[in-house]
């Protein structure tokens, strides 16, 4: 599934193997954002309940994903909430921006669907 990962671990065998820096080495540099998701989502796909699911539209950009939450118990039991992530370049110093695509009345979720949580 992470196809990122596989493109990091060849980027890292291609380290050891030069012997010079060339232009196209920026090309190739995989951001700290990236590094970081690798590990992160695979913890999460190893970690998440069966009544949630995560999609990933382009499976090369792990930084912008779904994730449908079906809760089976409480006031939302039977629903089918989709949630939409991206989680910007200056990740790690800057939080994911979360926003819920379906049409829910929560508190904490505006109309538009924008999470209103402060974390401090």
């Amino acid at each position: 599934m992470l196809t990122l990962a596989s493109k990091l671990k060849r980027d890292d065998g291609l380290k050891g193997s030069r012997t010079s820096t060339t232009a196209s080495d920026s090309t190739r540099r995989v951001s700290v954002r990236d590094r970081l998701l690798v590990k992160e989502v695979a913890e999460l796909e190893a970690n998440l309940p069966c009544t949630c699911k995560v999609h990933f539209p382009d499976p090369n950009k792990l930084h912008c994903f779904q994730l449908t939450v079906t809760p089976d118990e409480g006031y939302y039991q039977g629903g089918k909430f989709q949630f939409e992530t991206e989680v910007p370049d200056a990740y790690n110093m800057v939080p994911p921006k979360v926003r819920c695509l379906t049409r829910i009345w929560h508190p904490n979720i505006t109309e538009t669907g924008e999470i209103c949580l402060r974390i401090f």
